[in-house]
């Protein structure tokens, strides 16, 4: 008789290192794969994390956070100018092809030019053809309307909101979060999916370089998106829909574009893991739901994008980009950026991550944080720096920057490190409590890549321009219906709507029409 375990391994003689997949109940297995788990993959990720080959990578201690005259941080609230050496950006400008002349963009300050804002947006929109746009769009919303995560947020509020909490949870659980609903109009309706409001914004751009350089806009910007085998059959679905809804096809037709031009690359699926409190070894996760030999499938995170995009990278350099946004699709703040993408360009820095001031409303994600040698790294909330030790620093009278989840790269030095950055992004096994059970996820964080480079920038900026986030779904509803208590949470809501619907009338082309926001015609 073969020995049996409490979480229903067959184990035959042997340790629970070196398993096979006949060593597991075959419901089990038969379900994981069938949501795309490669089970000899996940089976060997569990061998070498039982064995300690994940133990020695070193990963930044986070004793500090930066202050604002740190010279890797560029301070982007409020109109901004650039300055540098006239003859360097003659040099550059002649590196980057543009055909401008710096000398009349700027303003002479002895031997130096200074850009302002309005220069510095010209030079970014022709830098379109050399950019790219990306997504990371895998997410299949399990913690966004998980009931104990919301709670948790804000009880009170989540009290409040659950009438409308409930409606919405129903519409978004089991689908992708990127074709979930990005707001919620004041009549109580759904608004437009992330996914098609970025697509849109998308278009708005293409838009914007017709008008400023004259040039036809088919071949600038073009998007690309890591889905996952869980969500990427239901975003291709949503595409088949988009591509001829009149709010895209009408604005592509007039500029003479594809509705929709995007490169997409799938990320499998790997199993939860055990919670820390069951012990080591670690083994698959099989009680979902308090149901006997069901585990959950899920993405082994973000920072796989390294990986997994490959291909699209390189693909996109042999086209001619040398610039990519790599950001998160539930970001409504994310958005293309020609400020930004010029500050970049003329720095000739590797990359640069946006950073806003933390709210009371930033409780998941990351932190901007440094070691005791001053390196710098985005750190999360949880696995890597407690809550306490934020709060601790906040209480120094420290500004905490939050990671807006948004990185613009230099393409070519990125693909130079690609085939090391997989193996040197720290691997974070994460304890979860959720309403499917307690066990842990072993995810790759997309932005602890900043801790690998030696010379990264960083833009603080105004969190209701550019980090309009919805890690639940509870800010959802928070931002799209703000209260009008004077609670600090209240205050927060109310200033991000405000930068909500300036984000909706202008990079996102909407007009408010009978209670709802609509595009424009």
């Amino acid at each position: 008789m073969p020995k049996t375990v409490k979480n229903k391994y067959r184990i035959h003689g042997r340790s629970l290192l070196n398993l096979k997949k006949s060593d597991l109940n075959p419901r089990l297995v038969s379900q994981l794969e069938a949501e795309g788990v490669n089970m000899e993959e996940m089976l060997s990720f569990l061998d070498d994390l039982n064995a300690g080959k994940f133990d020695n990578i070193v990963s930044i201690k986070p004793e500090s956070v930066p202050d604002l005259s740190h010279p890797a941080i560029f301070d982007r609230r409020g109109a901004c100018q650039f300055r540098m050496p006239l003859e360097s950006a003659k040099s550059r400008f002649a590196e980057l092809e543009l055909t401008l002349d710096p000398a009349a963009l700027g303003r002479r300050e002895g031997g130096d030019i200074v850009f302002d804002e309005d220069a510095l947006k010209k030079i970014g929109v022709y830098l379109y053809p050399r950019a790219a746009y990306g997504v990371l769009n895998g997410g299949s919303a399990s913690s966004y309307a998980d009931i104990k995560k919301n709670t948790s947020l804000n009880p009170a509020v989540f009290a409040d909101k659950r009438g409308i909490f409930d409606v919405l949870a129903a519409e978004c659980k089991g689908r992708p979060k990127g074709i979930t609903p990005a707001y919620i109009n004041p009549d109580g309706s759904p608004g437009y999916s992330f996914l098609f409001l970025k697509l849109r914004m998308i278009l708005e751009n293409k838009r914007l370089y017709a008008q400023i350089t004259g040039k036809p806009a088919a071949d600038v910007l073009p998007a690309f998106q890591m889905t996952s085998v869980l969500t990427d059959r239901a975003i291709q679905k949503a595409f088949r829909d988009y591509v001829v809804d009149p709010g895209l096809k009408g604005l592509a037709d007039s500029l003479g574009c594809y509705s929709i031009e995007i490169f997409t690359e799938t990320q499998r699926m790997m199993a939860a893991i055990t919670h820390s409190g069951e012990g080591k070894p670690r083994r698959i996760f099989d009680r979902a739901m308090g149901k006997p030999d069901t585990g959950i499938a899920m993405p082994g995170g973000h920072g796989q994008n390294f990986k997994i995009l490959a291909p699209i990278y390189r693909k996109l350099f042999d086209r001619g980009i040398r610039y990519i946004w790599i950001g998160n699709i539930d970001n409504m703040g994310y958005t293309v950026d020609p400020v930004g993408l010029a500050i970049f360009a003329l720095s000739g820095k590797e990359a640069v991550f946006e950073e806003s001031f933390r709210t009371p409303m930033d409780v998941k994600g990351g932190i901007l944080v440094s070691d005791g040698s001053g390196r710098l790294t985005c750190a999360d909330i949880g696995p890597v720096v407690s809550t306490q030790e934020m709060l601790a620093f906040e209480a120094d009278g420290k500004p905490v920057l939050f990671n807006c989840g948004i990185g613009l790269f230099d393409l070519k030095r990125l693909i130079d490190r690609l085939p090391s950055i997989p193996y040197e992004l720290p691997l974070r096994i994460t304890d979860q409590d959720k309403d499917a059970g307690r066990y842990a996820q072993a995810e790759q964080i997309t932005w602890e890549i900043i801790g690998l480079l030696n010379d990264p920038m960083f833009f603080a900026v105004e969190k209701n321009r550019r980090f309009i986030a919805a890690k639940m779904l509870l800010e959802t509803i928070m931002t799209s219906i703000p209260g009008t208590g004077g609670t600090e949470a209240d205050k927060v809501a109310r200033d991000v709507h405000e930068g909500l619907v300036r984000l909706f009338g202008g990079e996102y082309g909407l007009v408010f029409k009978e209670g709802r926001w609509v595009l424009a015609d």
